[in-house]
């Protein structure tokens, strides 16, 4: 990796929050630095990974509410149900389990020490 694939690399990375304002398996939402795009944050320790972003907006009802949802499993892969109309997203690649042409945009994350880090 050359010097400016490794700096890119490095900036790319951006503090949201700390891990003492996770909920365990729940969600938070955050705002992207700079952007008017809110990521829903969810924290499930014991799990590996341990913490996942998605989109806040939930594309059935246009609202940004999907960090309010219950967080589960369907058959062993976590999902976020929508506090809304139900529909379940896997966290893993935002993908709907009843609609899979629907999908929420799913960020790259990492707890690094206190900090909540994604790569925006």
């Amino acid at each position: 990796m050359n010097t400016a694939t490794a700096l890119k690399s490095e900036v790319a990375w951006q503090t949201l929050c700390s891990k003492a304002d996770l909920v365990a398996h729940s969600g938070v939402a955050a705002w992207l630095d700079g952007t008017d795009t809110q990521v829903a944050l969810l924290y499930l320790p014991g799990r590996t990974p341990e913490a996942y972003a998605v989109d806040n907006h939930d594309p059935f009802s246009n609202a940004n509410v999907i960090a309010r949802g219950i967080v589960g499993d369907i058959k062993g892969e976590p999902v976020i149900a929508s506090p809304l109309y139900k529909q379940h997203f896997r966290l893993s690649d935002g993908v709907c389990v009843e609609d899979e042409s629907v999908r929420l945009h799913t960020w790259e994350i990492k707890i690094d020490g206190d900090d909540v880090m994604i790569r925006a």
